[in-house]
């Protein structure tokens, strides 16, 4: 775990104004990784850090400034994956020589050379921040378990092994996109009518799902296992990830072996990857079971795990309609969760992941699963805000909705907030759902 240090000091302020502004979710204390393109497109991707409402183009600083040994063996768009492979604490020594030269008392010729390489948000588009290689989704909501078990099983919500297996499943890589991807709707089987033969149709039922995704930094060699006190040095940094999901697909197709098509249509995840050292000042204990639950294994248990595995990451999640855009109808938010609902940590579900010997690579991406709470205005997707459909959701627009529905955008945002501590934020993660073919 990383401890808190001079880097999340509140009162920090840098010599980009828009850095100070109480409302950005990029201050000095954060300065999250992502991957980016001039729009003029002249340039190809660059590696940058985002500040404010500027981008860091880390490419063109002078390449003998000391944090800068990673990109000169580096090629290709995908220079963060080779600082990933570093040790542990690399990116954290490119973060920390960024807060000096970003800081407002530093000297005049830094602050000239970092300017040089400073590049507004309106000029740039952002891109996967890595390659992608494989992509686990988790299911580590407790509530948001319970909920669904409840709609489908409702003598038997929750299934023995839920307790002590962080479930998952594997999900699509190529079909991860970056926020402000449109979706197209899917189509897919559906046997709505159990007395009928199913139907190859558009979704009717296309839903979101709000989760946190975390990236993997340095992988496990094959046969060798993470060991739970290891297991976030392996991890570079979070991001926001919206699920899709087509329910009415996912009904039929499930079982036996689980999601498949009604999942690996589109994932989209915000641009930015917030280290795991900014969020330091964020750590919470892990989830607190109730006294009748069973305690983790042994090879998922770890005291500095229970005192600090959680994190406090508020998720909000809001919808726009093609009549709300029409209209100048501001977005209406859905729900807020919080990360810290989370039955397994991310550190459990990292080294369960390896338990077995499977070897992560570096920028593989790893999802917790919808993250719900308790309340109904902490459910993570329509499904459960819905109850399948049958409690719809009334807009400011006079619309309602149970499901998605063609020209809805969905906007995720993420933030962390704690007394003596500067806000930071982890960005957006956008998508429109288009028509089907």
């Amino acid at each position: 775990m990383y401890e808190i240090n001079e880097t999340h000091d509140p009162n920090l302020k840098s010599w980009v104004e828009s850095a100070n502004d109480p409302d950005t979710d990029f201050p000095i204390q954060n300065l999250p990784f992502c991957n980016f393109r001039h729009r003029s497109n002249e340039s190809g991707s660059r590696i940058g850090v985002r500040i404010g409402s500027s981008v860091i183009d880390l490419e063109a600083l002078p390449v003998q400034k000391e944090f800068q040994w990673w990109l000169k063996s580096s090629s290709g768009p995908w220079k963060l994956d080779a600082l990933g492979r570093l040790a542990p604490h690399s990116p954290n020594e490119v973060r920390n020589y960024l807060v000096g030269s970003l800081n407002e008392d530093a000297d005049l010729a830094t602050k000239e050379l970092v300017e040089k390489v400073l590049v507004p948000e309106s000029e740039v588009s952002f891109h996967s921040p890595f390659e992608i290689g494989d992509y686990t989704d988790f299911y580590c909501s407790i509530y948001h378990a319970t909920n669904v078990g409840s709609m489908f099983r409702p003598d038997n919500p929750l299934l023995p092994n839920y307790k002590y297996v962080p479930i998952g499943y594997h999900g699509r890589a190529s079909s991860i996109v970056v926020s402000g991807t449109d979706i197209k709707r899917p189509h897919g089987q559906n046997r709505s009518d159990a007395e009928k033969p199913p139907v190859f149709i558009p979704s009717k039922s296309l839903d979101y799902e709000m989760e946190l995704g975390f990236f993997v930094g340095r992988g496990n060699e094959m046969g060798t296992p993470i060991d739970i006190k290891d297991a976030e040095e392996h991890l570079f940094g979070v991001c926001l990830v919206n699920d899709w999901s087509a329910r009415d697909i996912q009904a039929w197709e499930y079982q036996p072996l689980g999601p498949f098509l009604a999942k690996n249509f589109a994932t989209t995840i915000s641009p930015f990857v917030v280290t795991m050292e900014a969020l330091a000042p964020f750590r919470t204990p892990a989830f607190e079971r109730d006294p009748d639950d069973p305690q983790p294994l042994d090879y998922l248990s770890d005291d500095n795990n229970l005192k600090f595995g959680g994190l406090d990451i508020n998720l909000e999640v809001y919808i726009q309609t093609e009549k709300m855009r029409a209209e100048n109808i501001e977005p209406h938010m859905l729900s807020r969760s919080n990360t810290k609902d989370l039955y397994w940590t991310i550190g459990q579900m990292m080294t369960h992941h390896a338990s077995n010997g499977c070897n992560l690579q570096t920028g593989d991406l790893i999802a917790s699963g919808t993250v719900s709470g308790k309340e109904k205005s902490q459910r993570g997707c329509l499904l459960e805000l819905t109850w399948r459909g049958t409690e719809p959701v009334d807009l400011p627009s006079g619309e309602q909705r149970r499901f998605l529905e063609d020209g809805d955008e969905v906007i995720m945002k993420g933030y962390c907030e704690r007394e003596g501590f500067r806000r930071i934020g982890l960005g957006e993660c956008r998508g429109r759902v288009l028509p089907a073919d």
